[in-house]
C-alpha cells in the first residue's frame, strides 16, 4: 500500500561513522487511534510519522514556544502512539555529523508553536526530510487527511485545527551533544491535557526521558564593517 517497501526490522547504519557513512532512510508509521485498523486497507487514517536515519527516529510535535519542535526517539517507540510499519525509502551516503547539522538547521524551521494538525504536522516534517535526502516522497496515505482537511478548513472546529502544549521545553546538554528534554510550565503549572496524542507525546508523564528535543542551530549574524 502506498510507495515504499515494508520493513520488518530496520538497520540504519552507524550513528559513529566509523564503519560506514552509508544509511537507510525509513519512515515509521503509528496510528493515532484504533479506527486506524479499519479504515487503514482503505487508504485513510490518522497518523504520526517520524524518520529514522542513522539509527535514531526523528519527528514534528507542538509546543507553545518558538522554538524547535523536532525531537529524537529510539525507533518504533513514540510515546503515546501505537506502531503500525516501517518503509523504506531508499539509502544515503551521509556522514552521522552531516546528517545532525542539517536537522539541528531544519529545526529553525519547525518551532513547536508552529505546529498545525492540517498544514504543518508531523507528517509535513517527515515528508520534508525525506524529500531532502532521497528527493522522494513519504506515501500519500500517510498525510492524506491533512490534505483533506486543508481543502474544507474552513468547516473544521478550531480544536482540531490548532493543537498545542503550554508547557515550554527545555534543553540540557548532554556528553555526546543530544540535548534531552525537561519541561517548565508558565507560572509554575504542570497541567496537562491528556485528550490529544500530540499533547501526550510532548508532555512526557512520571519523568519520561525518551524523548529529546533537537536544538536548532544558531545562524551567525556577520556584522559587515
Amino acid at each position: 500500500m502506498g510507495a515504499g517497501e515494508e520493513v520488518s526490522s530496520s538497520s540504519s547504519g552507524n550513528q559513529n561513522g566509523s564503519r560506514s557513512d552509508i544509511t537507510n532512510v525509513i519512515l515509521n508509521v503509528y496510528d493515532l487511534t484504533p479506527i486506524n485498523n479499519y479504515s487503514y486497507w482503505v487508504g485513510f487514517g490518522i497518523f504520526h510519522s517520524g524518520i529514522e536515519v542513522h539509527g535514531k527516529e526523528y519527528g514534528f510535535g507542538a509546543h507553545d514556544f518558538p522554538i524547535s519542535g523536532v525531537f529524537e526517539v529510539e525507533p518504533k517507540s513514540c510515546p503515546g502512539f501505537i506502531y503500525r510499519c516501517s518503509i523504506l525509502l531508499g539509502c544515503i551516503n551521509m556522514p552521522f555529523s552531516e546528517f545532525r547539522a542539517l536537522i539541528e538547521s531544519v529545526a529553525s524551521e519547525y518551532h513547536g508553536d508552529t505546529y498545525h494538525l492540517i498544514s504543518k504536522n508531523c507528517n509535513h516534517f517527515t515528508e520534508d526530510i525525506v524529500h531532502r535526502l532521497t528527493g522522494k516522497h513519504i506515501p500519500g496515505w500517510v498525510n492524506r487527511l491533512a490534505r483533506i482537511g486543508s481543502l474544507c478548513s474552513c468547516l473544521l472546529p478550531e480544536s482540531l485545527q490548532v493543537t498545542t502544549v503550554k508547557q515550554l521545553p527545555e534543553y540540557h546538554e548532554m556528553e555526546d551533544g543530544t540535548e534531552t528534554l525537561s519541561t517548565a510550565s508558565p507560572g509554575g503549572s504542570t497541567e496537562i491535557d491528556d485528550t490529544d496524542p500530540e499533547k501526550q507525546l510532548l508532555s512526557p508523564k512520571d519523568g519520561n526521558s525518551d524523548i529529546s528535543f533537537i536544538k536548532e542551530a544558531q545562524m551567525c549574524e556577520c556584522k559587515v564593517p
